[in-house]
């Protein structure tokens, strides 16, 4: 009789362990790419908001954006060359921000999912904003034209 009630409250600990089943959602954060040549390179994110049915789910960033800019691999390029910008999951609008050397920042032309960079040598650091039905997410990457 004692087997049968340990082996019960076994049974009954370790259904209770698994605790409440929460439903599952099929959302994939988009990923940003900045594309020179024939090679990508995946951009960092900053901040996401995603709100679809019962789900919802946010990343405010704590750092800023010199700082993710400190993570991403700094890309060397050409002046006036062009980089070409991909996010997944086709989203609704992108806005581009070119933050310069002084600290000023201005939005930049996307044409064709292209940029061309500017004439100057330099460090700069791109905010590039994304924006569904469904949530934002934005990415950011620097440059060093030569």
């Amino acid at each position: 009789m004692k087997k049968i009630i340990l082996l019960m409250l076994i049974v009954i600990f370790i259904a209770g362990c698994n605790g409440i089943p929460q439903p599952s959602t099929d959302y994939v954060q988009a990923q940003g790419k900045v594309i020179v040549g024939n090679q990508d390179y995946s951009m960092m994110i900053d901040e996401f908001v995603w709100k679809e049915k019962e789900f919802e789910t946010r990343k405010l960033n704590d750092s800023n954006i010199y700082d993710l800019a400190d993570e991403f691999n700094t890309l060397e390029v050409e002046k006036d060359d062009k980089l070409k910008i991909e996010v997944e999951q086709n989203p609704s609008s992108i806005i581009v921000n070119q933050w310069n050397e002084d600290g000023t920042s201005q939005t930049v032309e996307l044409k064709e999912n292209e940029i061309t960079l500017p004439s100057k040598e330099g460090n700069y650091i791109y905010e590039v904003m994304a924006e569904w039905n469904e949530g934002k997410i934005s990415y950011v990457f620097d440059i060093n034209i030569k």
